[in-house]
C-alpha cells in the first residue's frame, strides 16, 4: 500500500531504502525543511533543527512527526494535539553517549576523584546515567529533580540550594520546558560553591548565557555542548570554556541507531504497516576507537562558524568503549 509522500532530515542515519516501499521520500537538511515541501507530506521524520509549528505544518497533510531525538522542545505539541498530528519521539536513545561524554570530560579534566562531588540536575534517562558514572568513579553523587521529587517523594533527592552550595561539579540534565529557559542564571550561579565547575550537555537555552560569562572567575572548570543560538555560538563563551564541543555529546552510533528505529517504529505504527513497527537496524560495524573528547573540542575551536557542519559530518562514536586518557 501507498501512504504518499513522507519528508525526512537527511542527517538522520540509516534511513536509506528502509521506506521506499510505502512512501515517495524526500531527504532534505532539517534547517531548510519548509511549508512548501510538506505541504502534501503525510509524515516527517526529523532532528531538532526543524521548527514543528503552524508556520510550518499550517495548510499541511502530514499526520505524523517524529523526531530521533529524546527532546521535544523543537515542536509545538499543543499544535500537534489541536490538529490531530501524532508525536512520537526517542526518549533515552543517546543516554549512555552523553554519559559517556560526561565521563569523558570528567577525566580528562581530572575531576572524577575519589570521593569528590558530583551533582546532577535532572534525573532522567541521561542524569541517571550520568550518576551512575560518578558512583563508579568513586565520587558522592547529589540528585536534583522537582518534577520527579513531586512525584516520588524527597527520598534521594536534594534540594537544589543545598546541592549547588555542596556540589564539586554541578552537571544539567534538564529538558528545555518554556519554565526552565535561563534556568541557570545569575541566582543560580551564585549559589555554586567558589571553585566548583559546570557542566551543560542538555539545551542552550537552559542557562544564562550573560550570568555564565560573569560568573566564570568564580568557577573551575567549564565544560559545554549545547549553546544558544546554535550554529551561531556565543565566542566570548567559547574562549573561556575548557572543553567546548558542537552539540554532539550524543552522537553515538547506538544512539543514532535508537533514534531511527524509534522514528522508523513510529512511521510503522501510524501508518499500520507491520514490517516497520519492529524495525531494527542492521549490519553496521562499531567503531574500535576509544572517545577522545579533546578531539572534538579541537575541531569547533579551529572553526567555530563550522558548527552545523562538525554535526552534521560527526564520525559517530561507540559509546561503550572507555576514553582516551
Amino acid at each position: 500500500m501507498y501512504f504518499g509522500n513522507l519528508i525526512a532530515d537527511r542527517d538522520i542515519p540509516f534511513l536509506e531504502g528502509v521506506l521506499d516501499d510505502w512512501f515517495d521520500v524526500r531527504r532534505l537538511p532539517g534547517g531548510e525543511i519548509g511549508p512548501d515541501d510538506v505541504r502534501d507530506a503525510s509524515a516527517l521524520l526529523v532532528r531538532t533543527r526543524t521548527r514543528c509549528n503552524a508556520s510550518l505544518l499550517e495548510e499541511s497533510a502530514v499526520q505524523l512527526v517524529a523526531t530521533a531525538t529524546i527532546g521535544t522542545d523543537h515542536i509545538d505539541m499543543r499544535y500537534c494535539a489541536k490538529h490531530g498530528i501524532t508525536v512520537a519521539s526517542a526518549p533515552g536513545c543517546n543516554a549512555a553517549a552523553v554519559a559517556q561524554y560526561v565521563g569523558a570530560a570528567l577525566h580528562a579534566l581530572s575531576l572524577d576523584r575519589q570521593g569528590a562531588t558530583l551533582g546532577v540536575i535532572g534525573v532522567g534517562h541521561v542524569g541517571s546515567l550520568v550518576a551512575e558514572v560518578g558512583r563508579r568513579a568513586g565520587m558522592r553523587v547529589l540528585l536534583s529533580d522537582p518534577p520527579r521529587e513531586a512525584a516520588e517523594g524527597p527520598a534521594g533527592f536534594t534540594p537544589l540550594p543545598e546541592l549547588l552550595a555542596a556540589s564539586d561539579i554541578v552537571t544539567l540534565h534538564i529538558p528545555l520546558w518554556p519554565e526552565n529557559r535561563d534556568f541557570a542564571d545569575a541566582a543560580f550561579f551564585s549559589q555554586m560553591r567558589p571553585g566548583a565547575s559546570f557542566f551543560n550537555a542538555s539545551r542552550g537555552e537552559v542557562v544564562d548565557e550573560d550570568a555564565l560569562l560573569a560568573a566564570r572567575p568564580r568557577l573551575d572548570r567549564l565544560v559545554l555542548d549545547v549553546w544558544k543560538n546554535e550554529p551561531s555560538i556565543n565566542r566570548a563563551l567559547l574562549t573561556v570554556a575548557d572543553i567546548a564541543t558542537p552539540h554532539i555529546a550524543g552522537y553515538s552510533i547506538q544512539g543514532k541507531i535508537n533514534g531511527t528505529q524509534a522514528v522508523v517504529r513510529a512511521v510503522g505504527e501510524t501508518f499500520g504497516i507491520d514490517p516497520l513497527r519492529q524495525f531494527s537496524v542492521t549490519g553496521v560495524s562499531l567503531p574500535q576507537e576509544p572517545y577522545d573528547i579533546f578531539r572534538d573540542d579541537a575541531a569547533l575551536r579551529r572553526d567555530p562558524s563550522a558548527f552545523e557542519s562538525l554535526r552534521s559530518h560527526y564520525a559517530y562514536r561507540n559509546d561503550q568503549l572507555k576514553t582516551l586518557s
